[in-house]
């Protein structure tokens, strides 16, 4: 089984927005994702999609795109983006999906040898300090994040690899540590993975977490092409 990821699909079927405001390289961007897709993965593997997914306001509405999604090739994790305004409660989106598809929130998911935990993430301090309420939500998700890896250990088995998803980086520049920080640090995963940032190149964003591999994965910065994360050698 090999593992991809790839996050900010920003699909649009029901209201449809144009992501060209964002730069000439967007345009058609769904057919390119999907393209690449077909491409690159195949049955038997597996894709990460670290948040915003759907622009769509309802999870109704949200399903066509979910349905695009779920036609392609692997099985997939989701976790929720900022954008994700569709996502609401756990048990209402795991009973709107369709086959072939994971959601994390508060808790982990296993597939084959992987073990993927993860949170939406926020805002951290960087150059300059956070707002009062941006270190609310921040505490917040690192409780949440905290959940998810320690139902990930309880997961986790001998030889298994550990991912965890993220969908804001895990750290600002200049990089110092945040309430995400010692719980990255504990959980130890194998990899990390994050979106959110657009015009981004992933050689220059933010590649470890105190010597924890850290990937961006936000589409554009891939030219809407999965990456491959690794070969779990199973099946």
């Amino acid at each position: 089984m090999r593992v991809f990821a790839i996050a900010d699909l920003h699909l649009s079927s029901v209201t449809p927005k144009p992501m060209t405001v964002f730069g000439p390289n967007w345009a058609g961007h769904p057919g390119a994702i999907f393209e690449h897709w077909r491409e690159e993965v195949r049955p038997g593997d597996l894709v990460l999609l670290p948040g915003d997914l759907s622009w769509a306001m309802r999870l109704p509405d949200a399903t066509a795109d979910l349905a695009l999604i779920a036609a392609l090739p692997g099985t997939k994790v989701l976790l929720r983006g900022n954008h994700d305004y569709w996502w609401t409660s756990a048990g209402k989106l795991r009973a709107a999906l369709p086959p072939g598809m994971l959601a994390v929130q508060n808790d982990a998911v296993r597939v084959g040898n992987v073990v993927v935990c993860g949170s939406r993430g926020w805002l951290t301090p960087g150059y300059e300090p956070l707002s009062e309420d941006d270190e609310r939500l921040l505490n917040r998700e690192a409780e949440r994040l905290r959940l998810s890896t320690q139902a990930a250990a309880r997961l986790r088995q001998p030889g298994d690899h550990l991912l965890l998803m993220l969908h804001y980086p895990p750290a600002s520049p200049p990089y110092p540590p945040n309430a995400l920080t010692p719980v990255i640090e504990a959980a130890r995963p194998d990899m990390i993975v994050y979106g959110h940032l657009h015009g981004v190149n992933p050689e220059r964003a933010l590649r470890h977490v105190n010597g924890i591999p850290a990937h961006l994965v936000a589409a554009d910065g891939l030219k809407f092409r999965p990456k491959l994360l690794l070969d779990t050698g199973e099946g």
